[in-house]
């Protein structure tokens, strides 16, 4: 699923073609991977350009609960989906898509939460239908607001890095600054 991103170093020379092809690599790329190549996807999506992939379901999912009733023989079913549905109960307990959309999103410093707040408002203004207006206002409300208000920034996670780069030279016994 993602294997056709592999060895690209930039994210503005991926074809909008291809973005669209690999529509659910958006669910299978690590968290590195989603924050080099989610710019791509929002962009071609913002041109237009995709028939099938789906950045808005990435970045809203688990925010806001669906539920659709299933009839059966035995009865009408609720099947629940989205903020409050558990991930895999077997497998990870008690975790909802709520805290699994938070942990994942996580990764998106002050400036990208910014932006991507834009994306969601525009999605939101252009929809005449308002179809998605739910999902999006729970998203901006219960984490990309607050994220692109108080996430650290692209300088801290710089200093940060050059910080950990000075520690780890200092304390190398082969380095100019262990000696």
């Amino acid at each position: 699923m993602i294997q056709p991103f592999q060895g690209r170093t930039d994210w503005r020379q991926v074809d909008p073609a291809l973005l669209d092809a690999q529509y659910d690599a958006l669910s299978f790329f690590s968290e590195a991977g989603l924050r080099f190549f989610l710019p791509a996807y929002l962009i071609a999506d913002l041109r237009d350009e995709l028939q099938t992939a789906d950045p808005l379901l990435t970045l809203t999912h688990g925010f806001s609960d669906q539920v659709i009733n299933i009839p059966t023989q035995a009865g009408i079913f609720a099947r629940k989906s989205g903020k409050s549905a558990y991930v895999n109960p077997r497998r990870y307990g008690a975790a909802t898509f709520y805290d699994y959309a938070r942990w994942r999103l996580s990764i998106f410093t002050r400036e990208e939460a910014e932006a991507i707040v834009a994306y969601l408002t525009y999605k939101k203004d252009a929809d005449p239908y308002h179809l998605h207006a739910e999902m999006i206002n729970a998203a901006l409300n219960l984490f990309w607001l607050d994220r692109a208000a108080n996430a650290p920034s692209a300088e801290a996670l710089k200093q940060h890095l050059k910080s950990e780069a000075d520690f780890l030279a200092a304390i190398t016994p082969d380095s100019p600054a262990g000696d």
